[in-house]
């Protein structure tokens, strides 16, 4: 094996563009690191030269358990919007009693292209509609009650707001999904578990069969105090949605497909694995342990990721009286639940007119700025990057640590296997400022990284820790106090398997206090393992925080 030597070292990190000398402690530290760096990366190469000049290496094996397509595809969306409406956008409540004169249901303005349009214009590319919520009120003709839009006067009885709004779905290429509640508040059947077992499944079958695709499902197992003794077959349940929508994601508090991780204030753990394991868990139980559905469990078998739910105003449904978050503080809530291995489900709920009100709009246009603002642009991009190993030496391309500047997860920097130490090392050219760091696996291959760090070297030539973090997962977003440097290393410390890395990024969030990110509903620090505890409000003597 030929090992270069100083002199030809520098000559080939010249030519890579680190332009080195040795006036100073710093520039000479600089220089250790970067022959060194390029030197194991050589070594390692050279021994595996010759077999990679006559055959490729083939991918490297996942660790199981991995997502399948569905859940791939649900991932890959970010973000989502949650549309509460019903009998209680007339009636100021959140649980309806299911005794409301269904005559109040009148949205003389509804237009369900509007609540498309300003989910696609904002970064949503999927919505959830509550077709039923509990007071049984049902947003379709359903042919099993007569306690539906049939019943009222809102187009002479002969509207279908989930037929609106699956054509305007379709037609701007957004998902749509369904939350059809298994609490009914006016079904007679309802206690008599075959009989409304048998009614829930015939509604749902409507809902799957008569509106096209489904993306997702939306179940819970709400049910208030005193309310009738009821067995919900949730397995049943499971098996025909499958069926009907086999590209369904079907949400739960523990799946089958996505979880829900324990709050409704839209905060993840920072501690955040997709693994879990569903026989923990259980739906609508009241002794839920709301650290492992927010934090997911690193031995579980099943794959079923975290969702996080939460209203851009105190309640889930539209009051007259209330008005919506901050963009600021849904930007706090992005970093939370997005940039914590989760699908961020906003809810955005139409007014009694059957619009999304204006300042609900203005408050997505200024979320939707302050993203673009952030991540549109990485300061990674022209970076000179080199790794400790990769997979094949650097005659393979395929791992290539450059791929971390790809937006695409089937691109990965891999290294070699059976190392103990995977460091990227990443030469912004210039010195540049920044305060946060973006991270993604290619979770195809399954979710790896257990702890990892970032390190930034100082215009002293001393290396500091910037951040560190857990889980990474789909996406990981770090913000940190504001530093300034040319050279940094991103070290995996402890990983179930080789690690991957698909995307690298390095941004300036200029808006964001790290002091802001406290609020009433979390318990702990930004960037802490504690989980939320959400606030509750009450409208007519019913809980807000509840859905």
């Amino acid at each position: 094996m030929n090992i270069p030597t100083t002199s030809n070292m520098r000559s080939r990190i010249n030519n890579m563009g680190f332009k080195i000398s040795t006036s100073s402690m710093a520039t000479t530290t600089i220089t250790i690191f970067l022959v060194l760096s390029l030197s194991y990366s050589l070594i390692h190469s050279s021994s595996s030269s010759s077999s990679s000049s006559s055959s490729s290496l083939p991918l490297p094996l996942p660790i199981l358990p991995i997502p399948n397509a569905f859940q791939l595809q649900w991932q890959l969306t970010n973000m989502a919007l949650f549309f509460h409406f019903g009998i209680n956008t007339f009636t100021n409540t959140e649980w309806g009693s299911g005794h409301v004169d269904p005559t109040t249901f009148n949205p003389i303005k509804f237009n369900a292209s509007q609540w498309i349009r300003v989910a696609k214009d904002y970064g949503f590319s999927r919505v959830l509609i509550t077709a039923k919520h509990h007071d049984g009120f049902c947003l379709w003709p359903s042919d099993y009650t007569d306690y539906s839009v049939r019943s009222t006067q809102w187009r002479n009885g002969k509207g279908d707001v989930v037929s609106d709004l699956a054509v305007a779905a379709k037609d701007a290429g957004v998902g749509l999904g369904i939350y059809l509640s298994p609490w009914d508040r006016h079904e007679n059947c309802y206690g008599r578990t075959v009989e409304y077992n048998e009614f829930y499944l015939a509604q749902m079958t409507e809902l799957l069969t008569r509106y096209g695709e489904i993306k997702d499902v939306f179940l819970d197992g709400a049910k208030g105090e005193g309310e009738k003794d009821m067995k919900y077959f949730f397995e049943s349940w499971f098996s025909l949605i499958h069926q009907l929508q086999p590209g369904a994601a079907i949400f739960s508090d523990d799946g089958p497909d996505t979880r829900w991780v324990g709050n409704e204030g839209g905060a993840a753990g920072s501690t955040c694995w997709s693994l879990f394991n569903r026989s923990a868990a259980g739906i609508g139980r009241v002794d839920f342990d709301s650290k492992y559905q927010s934090e997911g469990d690193p031995l579980g078998p099943d794959w079923v990721p975290a969702l996080c739910d939460v209203s851009i105003r105190p309640g889930w449904f539209w009051h007259a009286s209330e008005h919506p978050k901050s963009a600021r503080t849904l930007l706090n809530i992005y970093y939370k639940s997005v940039g914590r291995n989760c699908l961020l489900l906003l809810n955005v709920p139409p007014n009694s007119s059957g619009i999304i009100s204006a300042e609900d709009i203005q408050v997505l246009k200024e979320f939707s700025d302050l993203r673009n603002s952030i991540f549109s642009h990485n300061l990674a991009t022209n970076a000179l990057l080199n790794a400790s190993t990769t997979r094949g030496g650097i005659h393979d391309s395929r791992f290539s640590p450059y791929n971390v500047l790809k937006e695409d997860i089937h691109t990965y920097w891999a290294p070699e296997e059976n190392q103990s130490s995977w460091t990227l090392y990443i030469n912004l050219q210039e010195l540049v400022s920044f305060n946060v760091l973006q991270v993604q696996e290619p979770i195809q291959m399954g979710q790896r990284v257990i702890e990892f760090h970032l390190e930034a070297l100082n215009q002293g030539g001393v290396w500091n820790r910037v951040t560190n973090g857990t889980t990474i997962g789909y996406k990981r977003l770090l913000l940190f106090p504001q530093v300034k440097s040319q050279y940094l290393k991103l070290v995996v410390d402890k990983s179930r398997a080789e690690p991957l890395i698909s995307y690298l990024g390095i941004y300036m969030d200029p808006v964001t206090i790290l002091s802001d990110i406290h609020d009433e509903k979390l318990v702990g620090r930004f960037n802490g393992s504690q989980v939320l505890q959400t606030r509750s409000t009450t409208y007519n003597n019913s809980h807000s925080a509840t859905m």
